[in-house]
């Protein structure tokens, strides 16, 4: 465990941040959701390194145990921030993991410092390619959600937390997913938080458009999403993802919820060991010339 400053060049003050690690092998990065840290990725943490694999997480700026600044939760600042991490690191041939909101900083950070350092990508129950509903997007989701979702947090966060985690995992009266203890294990990561931070980036997951940028992603990519996301709609994100990117490995978990790194946490664990551990060999196109 250890503290990075990151060298993103918008800052005005220095920002640390926590980075964990656990393993020997093929460099993973894994890049949290929000509203979480580092540590959702228990699961996969205790079984990937178990199949040579070295697992690399850290908490975005704002969450767990990173500095809480008031600015810089766009995804500019995001993906330079992940850029300082690889380098602080000095790793090579890196398979970088991003869930929901995390999906943006890997296609940020590819669409603009390229793939020098990256070997694949994995994009999970990803906000990827554009949520918010305007003209040229007619299915996205409405700006009167996301504000509806920044004023009950700058009212009561602990509550509007509590009430998002059941659709997180997909609890319901008929149906509990995961254990209460789950849910307030959630609750207890995502209030590590500031509250500044919770609402900035849900200004920058809602309203950043990845459309134009999907194209750099030129690494073979494994996508997943659960079919029955109420967080991050499946049809307005990685059904459109997988459309533009035709060569990427796509997985639909049938009845998943937007939280499956918990519910289907076996299932995820060895997709992920066996994207990982793939052989790419080069020689026209990086998403078809991978053998196993």
């Amino acid at each position: 465990m250890k503290l990075i400053e990151s060298k993103a060049a918008t800052l005005t003050e220095p920002v640390k941040l926590f980075v964990h690690e656990v393993g020997q092998g093929k460099p993973v990065v894994f890049i949290s959701g929000w509203p979480l840290s580092h540590e959702m990725w228990e699961y996969q943490f205790n079984e990937l390194p178990k199949h040579g694999i070295r697992c690399i997480g850290y908490d975005r700026r704002g969450f767990g145990r990173s500095d809480k600044p008031w600015n810089g939760y766009d995804y500019d600042t995001l993906a330079a921030d992940l850029k300082s991490v690889i380098e602080e690191l000095n790793l090579n041939e890196v398979t970088l993991v991003g869930f929901s909101m995390g999906g943006g900083e890997v296609v940020r950070y590819l669409s603009t410092y390229g793939s020098g350092r990256i070997s694949k990508a994995v994009l999970i129950s990803s906000i990827v390619p554009y949520m918010l509903k305007t003209d040229d997007n007619p299915d996205g989701v409405p700006q009167e959600n996301f504000d509806g979702f920044v004023k009950d947090i700058e009212q009561d966060r602990p509550k509007f937390l509590t009430d998002f985690a059941k659709d997180f995992y997909g609890n319901s009266l008929l149906n509990n997913a995961v254990s209460d203890e789950i849910l307030h294990w959630h609750s207890i990561l995502a209030l590590q938080a500031s509250g500044r931070a919770t609402t900035q980036c849900i200004r920058s997951f809602s309203a950043t458009d990845f459309r134009n940028e999907i194209s750099y992603l030129d690494v073979p990519i494994l996508i997943i999403h659960g079919e029955s996301d109420k967080t991050v709609p499946i049809e307005v994100s990685s059904n459109r993802t997988s459309q533009m990117l035709p060569g990427a490995e796509y997985i639909i978990y049938e009845s998943a919820p937007h939280g499956l790194f918990i519910t289907h946490k076996e299932r995820l664990n060895q997709n992920l060991i066996q994207f990982i551990n793939q052989q790419v060999v080069t020689i026209s196109n990086p998403y078809t010339d991978i053998v196993t």
